[in-house]
């Protein structure tokens, strides 16, 4: 046998064994080439070429794929972990300061590893406490996916389907249109298009109510709509609670012990709880911080019971919801590749159930602008710079915070913070987002800085017209004795109204700290003015008369627009009561 065939010969079995390793563990395109260059290696062969070409073509080829087999072959070494924007504690220190937030929780996540989870700040002005990783802040409706998705373990179970009747599953839930009672479906609690208004009948829920979750559902069937069913996008926090009330029905296991055993404890949040009613008993907690007066301070009072858990009761940290974001992000996969829930009900829950309509965004923010925009389940499904976005955002009282997810980069981002300042959260993760999108240069914080300016001087010019729109000289139609009294809403129940020291005050049953005092308006509007300030919620209060010249029923509007949504006081429609016979 000649020297260059059995050159040759040797050549083809080394090339055959790489061959076969290549077959078994080599990567999809690894495999191709290798595939590719034996047939024009096979074919050189037939020929007879045994040139210098050949052989220079085998140990290239050989040294090109022994060298990506050393990489392919060694699982346990990871991929490079991707850089956290240049300065970021820079930029979070300036939005801080910026829209005065006293402490921080950020988290950031890419291509499944966790990048950052850290705490920035203070727990509570004054205490120099600082806040870290584990700093537990209120993430109030970011809570709601959290609810879906525990709803979601029962749709894998089979105990539940997310088209089923809710009255299948939990058969006193009655809303006021019994055709909607009889076609309500369990995603239709988590979607926002039920026919209630914005924020309708969170009064039973806010601030503080004494109702219980259990006469809640019995109230809601009194709560008249404002739109058709399924027709139109309106935000509410009473179906949450209806779904938290559902899942206790079906499980057997109260929302919140459900949601930490079987949700939170299996994604490893450790630190997180289930009740806003643990904000005052957690030690690692950071307090609320509230705007009054012109300036930022901690607030005295806590306006939070477990009644609304399942809309927005999860307290958590930088630590936690890095974990959480990771397992969304890889569809229901834990780290330990069991599935939390199924791939099915994550692409449920970030699939657009219910649009809803585009605005174009304030002249500062142009580049946030949507091509499209809707809610899941628990979820709102956006665009931004046109990748897809599953988001949230929570406010509580001294809390907000945001969720984005961005599955087409494997990117999360979650900013945690102890003021009310959203503009603080949306500039800080804009900005982030930015750097991952290799977007064109442009000054978030300055941006949202400009926003709120303009938002404040709104403000003052609303006033301004209110306090002109007043009617001078004019007086109540009645003696102030005759406005006094119980007065009954459906779905609410008793309000009282009584004549003290000289004037009126006004006081909620289910919500102790609507306590007031009326002052007079004009003819016989007076506005109510909560004795705790810290509530910034006042209300005009309008008697209307029949025709014997006695008081048929009461109605009530926020004072102005930059009175919380979850004061639903134009839902509230007062009748007097029968005045008991002395």
């Amino acid at each position: 046998m000649c020297p260059a065939k059995n050159r040759r010969l040797l050549i083809e079995k080394v090339f055959y064994m790489a061959g076969s390793v290549l077959k078994s563990k080599g990567t999809n395109w690894t495999r191709r080439l290798y595939m590719q260059s034996a047939n024009f290696i096979i074919r050189l062969n037939n020929q007879k070429r045994h040139g210098i070409q050949y052989y220079f073509l085998f140990l290239f080829l050989l040294l090109f794929l022994i060298l990506n087999q050393a990489t392919a072959l060694t699982p346990s070494q990871k991929p490079a972990k991707p850089n956290l924007p240049p300065d970021l504690d820079m930029l979070v220190a300036q939005v801080m300061k910026t829209f005065e937030v006293p402490g921080l929780s950020l988290a950031i996540v890419k291509d499944n590893q966790v990048l950052l989870a850290k705490g920035y700040g203070v727990k509570k002005l004054g205490q120099n406490e600082p806040v870290d990783a584990q700093t537990l802040f209120g993430i109030a409706s970011n809570t709601k996916v959290f609810t879906a998705v525990a709803l979601g373990t029962l749709v894998d179970e089979g105990k539940i389907r997310w088209d089923g009747r809710v009255i299948d599953y939990l058969p006193d839930f009655q809303m006021y249109d019994p055709n909607v009672s009889r076609e309500i479906m369990v995603k239709d609690l988590l979607c926002h298009r039920c026919g209630l208004g914005l924020g309708a009948g969170d009064l039973m829920l806010w601030p503080a109510s004494n109702l219980n979750r259990k006469e809640i559902l019995r109230r809601v069937r009194y709560i008249k709509p404002a739109t058709s069913f399924r027709t139109t996008y309106a935000y509410n926090n009473i179906m949450f609670v209806m779904a938290g009330e559902l899942l206790e029905r079906v499980s057997g296991i109260r929302w919140e012990d459900f949601v930490r055993e079987k949700i939170q404890k299996r994604v490893g949040m450790v630190h997180s709880n289930t009740s806003c009613a643990l904000v005052d008993k957690e030690e690692n907690m950071a307090w609320p911080h509230i705007p009054l007066e012109g300036q930022v301070v901690p607030a005295k009072t806590l306006y939070l019971t477990e009644n609304v858990d399942p809309a927005g009761g999860i307290n958590s940290c930088a630590e936690d919801m890095a974990k959480w974001m990771l397992v969304l992000l890889n569809k229901g996969k834990l780290p330990d590749g069991s599935q939390l829930v199924s791939e099915q009900v994550i692409n449920e829950i970030t699939g657009i159930v219910t649009p809803i309509p585009i605005s174009k965004p304030a002249p500062e923010l142009t580049p946030a602008a949507m091509n499209f925009n809707g809610y899941g389940l628990g979820l709102r499904i956006r665009d931004y710079r046109r990748y897809k976005v599953w988001t949230h955002t929570g406010g509580l009282e001294g809390y907000v915070s945001q969720v984005w997810l961005m599955p087409e980069i494997g990117l999360g981002v979650t900013v945690l913070t102890n003021q009310e300042s959203t503009a603080a959260f949306a500039a800080l993760t804009n900005q982030i987002v930015d750097y991952y999108l290799k977007a064109p240069k442009f000054d978030w914080v300055e941006a949202y800085r400009q926003f709120v300016a303009r938002n404040e001087q709104r403000s003052r010019e609303e006033l301004e017209k209110i306090y002109a729109s007043r009617e001078k000289d004019t007086w109540p139609s009645l003696p102030l004795a005759d406005y006094a009294g119980l007065y009954r809403d459906d779905w609410y129940g008793e309000v009282e109204i009584k004549q003290e020291n000289d004037g009126l005050t006004i006081r909620f049953k289910h919500n102790p700290e609507l306590y007031g005092k009326l002052e007079h308006w004009h003819y016989d509007t007076f506005v109510a003015r909560w004795f705790d300030r810290e509530l910034r919620a006042d209300a005009f209060v309008t008697f209307y008369l029949d025709h014997e010249g006695k008081i048929s029923e009461v109605k009530m509007l926020p004072f102005s627009s930059d009175v919380d949504f979850s004061y639903d006081y134009q839902d509230l429609l007062l009748r007097p009561m029968p005045k008991e016979k002395k």
